[in-house]
């Protein structure tokens, strides 16, 4: 069996779970916003009041590593089906990549004011 460099071992299962489980999170995080923002007049006090709950930040926190996970996995198979020269793909995935990074990184210094 050959092993494909860009998947870091993963198989077709490891990914399939990785991206159910990525969506799930990601929708479960979606309908807790919705929730909150249906459920009352939005002021900023609230809304501040609102991420500075434990929970809600650690919600956040779980919904921004969901994310990367996605877009790594979705990025790679994309890449691979439709982008056939090498180094533009191997240019693109790590771009598309190191902003997913820069996406959590930031959002993480955001959420806990570090």
């Amino acid at each position: 069996m050959v092993k494909v460099a860009g998947s870091l071992g993963r198989s077709g299962v490891h990914d399939y779970l990785l991206l159910r489980a990525s969506a799930v999170i990601l929708l479960a995080y979606i309908i807790y916003l919705i929730g909150f923002i249906s459920s009352a007049d939005i002021s900023y006090a609230l809304w501040h009041g609102f991420f500075s709950l434990m929970l809600t930040k650690v919600f956040t926190l779980f919904a921004l590593v969901a994310l990367l996970v996605h877009a790594w996995i979705g990025i790679w198979q994309v890449l691979t089906d439709y982008v056939k020269n090498t180094l533009l793909r191997g240019f693109l995935q790590f771009s598309l990549t190191s902003v997913a990074f820069i996406y959590v990184i930031s959002g993480f210094v955001i959420l806990w004011g570090i």
